[in-house]
């Protein structure tokens, strides 16, 4: 009997079972959140709740210039570029982004109140974002390696114990002091910043390799065009919340973040599946498979949309749960945020063509234009509507993103001599305007709790009937031989 068992977990492809293994760990890491939030929402006050999420933001910001982002796009290229020496690339990567941090540490040594002055934060605060930011990037370079090279158990393992570290790391530091908005922000940078060390530590055990001329010349050329791009990513994703702050008060980022916490609670799920997509897609480009790339993403764009649906069908609920009816609300942000998260995705599919034929300027040109787009919107609307319509504008400016890069990766395709349409846009439309008229009807039923959840049972029938297309779509993901 345990034989057999033992054979069928053999026979699965290893796509199928990295993707399933990244997605438990995904819900767990959510389930995680899920159930620490609650305890979080009631020991701080809404400004601290505020607090910690303008510094989060802030920290995503400064990370873009002081690491340059390698762990992204460029890093599964270099993977794909250098076989023979991963190692050797990570640690030279480890090297330049050590390097380029210190730079800024020192920008930031020169002109202190300046600094803190612009950041609205402490010397302290900077100082232990700083710690997060010099190491941190360690970690990240270790998962994307496991994750290119299928190594998942390892990068499950790692993921669940400091998952679980931080809340409680957070919880006791929160309940022994009295200013619980620092405590919990010093907590979870010092847990990430420890985690960052251990594997800086391991990195260079495994190659020394601090510089090599290649690899920084490779990357640099990569990221630096990029820069603008994944700044542009943080200012869709965070920028909202400043702007809210400084338009309207820093309770009501409180109010605004637990609700796109809750729109944005897919996101994990879609990340994990994502990150076996993006290798999966690079080596389908390198063996020319652009009809199996184009079927895949269809499937997937199906898959997200449902996925996108569960954050909409269960949000007064949800944050009944999680929070106080002070934030309630905020359930018309996560509608709209939980649609932005299926077009982030679907972005996702042009921008992985784009990487691979390594055009970092149309990356760059069609996240700027969102970007700006965002800025403005929420500069029209936040004011007249409240944080609520920051929601709203976030996902028009998740849709421009998509459609910018649909634009850009079709323009790379006709330049590469490529004739095939890789994705369907017809298709892709289809399944977006189904995801737009289910999320209406949610939203037009939030006061009415037997007509929402019966069409729920009746969308759980539906995708417990298809559930073979499900398993199929996740085998697609096999790694090319």
């Amino acid at each position: 009997m345990i034989k057999k068992i033992i054979d069928k977990y053999k026979a699965i492809p290893l796509g199928v079972k990295v993707s399933v293994a990244l997605v438990i760990c995904s819900l767990f890491q959510k389930g995680i959140q899920m159930v620490t939030t609650p305890i979080f929402t009631r020991l701080l006050t809404i400004e601290q709740y505020g607090q910690i999420s303008v510094y989060t933001s802030w920290l995503s910001i400064i990370s873009i210039f002081a690491t340059l982002h390698l762990g992204g796009g460029g890093f599964n290229n270099g993977m794909l570029k250098y076989p023979e020496d991963r190692d050797g690339f990570v640690a030279s990567m480890q090297g330049l982004s050590t390097t380029v941090t210190l730079l800024c540490i020192i920008i930031y040594i020169v002109a202190i109140e300046f600094w803190n002055n612009i950041f609205g934060m402490s010397t302290i605060l900077m100082t232990v974002m700083f710690s997060e930011i010099l190491f941190h990037p360690a970690l990240g370079f270790w998962s994307a390696k496991q994750r290119y090279e299928y190594k998942y158990i390892s990068l499950v393992l790692v993921t669940l114990f400091f998952t679980i570290l931080n809340p409680v790391i957070g919880v006791i530091a929160v309940m022994n002091n009295e200013d619980r908005g620092t405590a919990r922000i010093i907590s979870s940078s010092l847990v990430q910043a420890i985690a960052g060390l251990i594997f800086y530590i391991y990195n260079f055990s495994k190659n020394r390799n601090f510089f090599n001329k290649e690899y920084w010349k490779f990357a640099l050329a990569f990221n630096i065009p990029l820069v603008p791009h994944y700044l542009s990513q943080i200012v869709l994703s965070q920028s909202d919340r400043i702007m809210i702050e400084n338009m309207c008060g820093r309770s009501y980022v409180g109010l605004y973040s637990v609700a796109y916490a809750i729109g944005m609670v897919m996101l994990m799920i879609l990340t994990a599946i994502n990150a076996s997509l993006v290798p999966w897609t690079l080596e389908s480009m390198k063996a020319k498979s652009y009809k199996s790339i184009g079927r895949m993403g269809t499937n997937l764009a199906i898959l997200m949309a449902i996925v996108s649906l569960v954050p909409t069908m269960l949000a007064p609920e949800v944050i009944k749960i999680l929070a106080t009816k002070e934030y309630l609300n905020g359930m018309w942000v996560v509608a709209p945020v939980a649609i932005g998260v299926y077009f982030w995705f679907i972005y996702g599919l042009f921008g992985n063509i784009e990487f691979y034929f390594e055009k970092s300027k149309y990356v760059m040109y069609g996240s700027v234009c969102a970007a700006i787009a965002n800025i403005i919107l929420n500069y029209i609307f936040i004011k007249p509507f409240g944080y609520i319509a920051a929601g709203y504008t976030t996902m028009v400016c998740y849709l421009l993103l998509a459609l910018f890069h649909y634009i850009f990766m079709k323009k790379i395709c006709l330049k590469e001599n490529i004739d095939y349409h890789i994705y369907s846009l017809k298709e892709l439309f289809f399944v977006t305007f189904i995801l737009i008229v289910l999320t209406a009807c949610f939203m037009a039923l939030y006061d009415y709790f037997i007509a929402r959840y019966s069409l729920i049972f009746i969308l759980l029938c539906i995708v417990f009937f298809k559930r073979k297309s499900v398993y199929a779509i996740m085998k697609g993901l096999k790694k090319h031989e």
